[in-house]
């Protein structure tokens, strides 16, 4: 079986783990606080073209959310978000169990505009007993969004000022952010992204490590406390080196880049081939999630050798799935990939 269920189901980048053997007998002090968090730190630093950002690893997605969301907003504060937003459907709830709702908003593609949180703010506003709601205090999105779509640098400009006008902190999930800006099409870029938000993280979980993400806080300082904050989240590893030799490996010599690159050229033939044997798109992403329409007896017949997500049932003969490349997808995928296709 061929699998694109995920981009996380292979184990992790060969060079990596080449690091990681070759650094097994070091002894360093836990935590982060070790020589290869300080070198990772920096390269994320050059690459954001940011000198006095402020960098911290964590080990896992849904705990970077939770710890993030929680620092950056104050007691009674909720974040806004789309309802398909990642935080809203597939955390189980994690931001809500902190304490802080999640004020979703309808978006037929996954993206918020700057124009709909701009309505939200004046209706929550003129609502005399606004005080007796839960306060607006961030603006969450994913890059790229759930279902692959890339923010532009217009589209994420506006929403920084919409977010300075009404004195939000703006929050950008990158858990896939490589895929996002090696799409095809793109003007965005790190260095773009991080002069625009106030915080985001880069993900390496889906991005070619065996696990963990980096918070880059950009336009603001980390919140008092915020090492404590990660701590009580359950974020915090205490082998921490081995998140630093990770993200000082993914960016040296920009692997973290050309991987990601790697991805979207699978997807792009993968979308090809879809094409070719006329499965209808979803939705024409640019990255390395595909979203395409079957037909209930098309999924059994392809899932027989290809492994790959039911994402929500469009109406009784239509099913929307996801197929999803990474760093590691292979010729030899998409080649069996294109005999299923050929046979369904």
């Amino acid at each position: 079986m061929v699998s694109f269920e995920s981009d996380y189901n292979n184990g992790v980048q060969p060079e990596i783990l080449h690091r990681l053997f070759d650094t097994n007998d070091e002894q360093t002090s836990g935590y982060g606080n070790d020589p290869y968090c300080e070198q990772a730190k920096e390269k994320i630093r050059h690459a954001c073209q940011m000198g006095n950002a402020e960098i911290y690893f964590l080990i896992g997605g849904t705990q970077t959310n939770t710890t993030m969301i929680d620092a950056l907003l104050a007691p009674g504060e909720g974040v806004i978000a789309t309802d398909m937003a990642h935080i809203n459907v597939h955390e189980a709830g994690a931001v809500e169990a902190f304490g802080h709702k999640v004020l979703a908003l309808p978006s037929a593609d996954t993206k918020l505009t700057a124009q709909q949180v701009a309505d939200y703010m004046e209706r929550f506003l003129a609502d005399p007993s606004h005080e007796h709601e839960v306060q607006p205090g961030m603006i969450y999105i994913t890059l790229p969004t759930e279902m692959g779509l890339i923010y532009s640098q217009e589209e994420l400009g506006a929403l920084y000022d919409m977010a300075r006008r009404y004195h939000l902190a703006l929050y950008v999930d990158g858990a896939r952010l490589g895929y996002g800006l090696a799409a095809e099409g793109t003007d965005m870029t790190l260095p773009f992204l991080a002069h625009h938000c106030d915080a985001f993280y880069i993900g390496g979980t889906k991005v070619g490590a065996m696990f963990g993400e980096a918070v880059v806080f950009s336009q603001q300082r980390p919140p008092r406390g915020f090492f404590t904050t990660i701590k009580r989240h359950g974020a915090l590893l205490a082998k921490g080196r081995m998140l630093g030799l990770q993200f000082d490996t993914l960016f040296t010599d920009d692997l973290y880049g050309r991987i990601s690159r790697h991805a979207i050229d699978m997807a792009m033939r993968m979308k090809a081939l879809f094409r070719k044997y006329g499965v209808q798109l979803a939705i024409d992403s640019p990255t390395n999630q595909q979203f395409v329409i079957l037909t209930p007896e098309q999924q059994q017949r392809l899932s027989k050798s290809i492994v790959f997500e039911v994402w929500e049932q469009k109406d009784d003969r239509q099913l929307v799935c996801r197929f999803v490349t990474s760093w590691a997808t292979s010729d030899e995928d998409l080649t069996a990939l294109e005999k299923a296709l050929a046979n369904g």
